[in-house]
């Protein structure tokens, strides 16, 4: 699905993705603690609370003597009554006989909770009474002076231990709230540090000027992100060489088709002015000529822009058939080499030879080989193409017996515009260029020889084994067998 702003907009910036992550697990793990230390600081700070109020519940008893002796229920007690600033927590008891009769006390509590589980205490509970939270403890005891049961049941209100558990939260959870927010700011102050060199970089690329192509400095950014800098580092030289190429390519345009162009115009004037008709032939004759010149620069031009770097690329590669096809570009040039007496013929193996291609810029290129095998070759003289299958690869080969090239121009008759002198053969220089960046696009190996007996000219073009496996045939009728005949 393409991008959107939409969509765009929804992806949140890096800092932000990384302020997420880390504070959000920080976050539920500071609620996880004060949770779990909640439920601490209540178990610990009820065990000496309950200690106490059992140990003043048995304080009761004893007063009363309901564990033995003469048993003094309307004994006036004193207990807190939360008037107290020491002792802010109300107490309140009750003392019933096994029936749940009450028999003393300052309070009328609840059912002891002894009698209703059968068990002789102290048994701890909690409860409400006038709308405040309270801890109770039940105690049963047995008098044997009078042989009868009585249920002592004790309330306090919790005012105490809710500060006392208030205050151990305090100090557990504040500090963690702090460690937190100390955490918050070192690690937003990390990741301004560490995204600096990202922000670096950006005001790098905004300030540049936009013909500045050259590489990004990798060395002050994190290793992360070097990767990232090195694909846009290679995406840089690729542009570079494509608008390098572009600019080369308009340069060689304006130069090469200067001349036509004004020899054109030259001839046109001169047809106008002249009313010989003889002169006025002579003029069309050569704008002909010249425009049939300009029409081949041109061709030669978009051929050489198709196959250089930064080109077509090989996105477009399929698997060609080099020897039918080779067959069919050499058969295309008989005419023109019957027409200037020489000998044109192909040696093909007979086993099929499959490269991948583009099979348009291979025409192009054995094009230029046989014109220009064609063009330099004299009258009477033979040229042959052949299609070898080597251990490396297939080997396409044009050799010719005509005048050779010497060996020091050898290397440069591969440069564009680059013409021997002396030849007497009008040409544009390109033909030869063509050739060469048709093989470095299809990555072949072109080597230029004296032909057979030290005469001549051998061009060999070697393309690499084709890597298994093999893809699917295009629609190019030239790659399918039944356009050469074949099953």
């Amino acid at each position: 699905m393409a991008n959107t702003p939409e969509a765009d907009a929804d992806i949140p910036s890096l800092r932000v993705h990384l302020i997420n992550w880390l504070l959000t697990p920080l976050f539920v793990l500071w609620l996880f603690s004060t949770i779990a230390g909640y439920v601490a600081t209540l178990n610990y700070a009820n065990k000496p609370y309950d200690q106490v109020l059992l140990q003043r519940a048995q304080a009761v008893g004893a007063q009363l003597r309901l564990g033995g002796g003469k048993v003094r229920l309307d004994l006036d007690l004193k207990l807190p009554d939360g008037t107290s600033a020491t002792s802010p927590d109300k107490v309140f008891y009750t003392v019933s006989d096994i029936d749940g009769k009450k028999l003393a006390g300052n309070a009328n509590l609840s059912r002891p909770l002894a009698f209703r589980g059968g068990k002789i205490g102290p048994l701890f509970g909690n409860g409400e009474r006038d709308g405040e939270k309270t801890r109770n403890v039940s105690l049963v005891f047995f008098n044997p002076d009078n042989d009868k049961l009585y249920q002592l049941f004790m309330s306090e209100t919790i005012h105490q231990r809710q500060a006392l558990i208030r205050g151990i939260l305090a100090n557990i959870v504040i500090p963690q709230l702090l460690l937190i927010l100390i955490a918050v700011a070192a690690i937003w102050y990390a990741l301004k540090q560490g995204l600096a060199p990202l922000e670096r970089l950006r005001r790098e690329v905004s300030n540049r000027k936009r013909d500045d192509l050259s590489q990004l400095d990798s060395g002050r950014a994190p290793e992360e992100v070097r990767p990232l800098i090195d694909a846009v580092n290679n995406l840089l030289d690729r542009l570079k060489q494509a608008m390098q190429a572009q600019k080369r390519f308009v340069a060689d345009a304006a130069h090469q088709l200067r001349t036509p162009i004004a020899g054109l115009k030259t001839q046109a004037e001169l047809a106008l002015r002249t009313e010989d008709p003889e002169q006025k032939q002579q003029a069309l004759q050569h704008i002909l000529t010249s425009t049939r010149h300009g029409i081949r620069l041109v061709n030669q031009l978009m051929a050489l822009a198709r196959n250089e770097p930064g080109g077509q690329g090989t996105e477009n590669f399929v698997a060609l058939k080099l020897n039918l096809l080779a067959q069919e570009c050499t058969a295309n040039w008989i005419p023109a080499a019957l027409e200037k007496n020489i000998d044109l013929g192909f040696d093909g193996d007979p086993a099929e030879q499959e490269v991948l291609g583009d099979a348009g810029s291979l025409t192009e290129m054995l094009n230029n080989l046989i014109d220009n095998a064609i063009r330099y070759t004299q009258p009477g003289g033979h040229i042959t193409v052949s299609v070898d299958a080597t251990a490396q690869g297939s080997v396409l080969s044009v050799e010719d017996n005509g005048p050779g090239i010497d060996p020091q121009h050898r290397e440069r008759v591969f440069e564009r515009f680059y013409r021997v002198l002396g030849t007497g053969q009008s040409g544009s220089g390109l033909g030869l260029a063509i050739v060469a960046e048709v093989a470095k696009r299809h990555h072949a190996t072109l080597r230029l020889d004296a032909g057979s007996g030290g005469k001549g000219t051998l061009i060999s073009i070697r393309f690499p084994r084709r890597p298994p496996p093999a893809p699917t045939l295009s629609d190019d009728p030239r790659t399918s067998p039944a356009f050469y005949g074949g099953a």
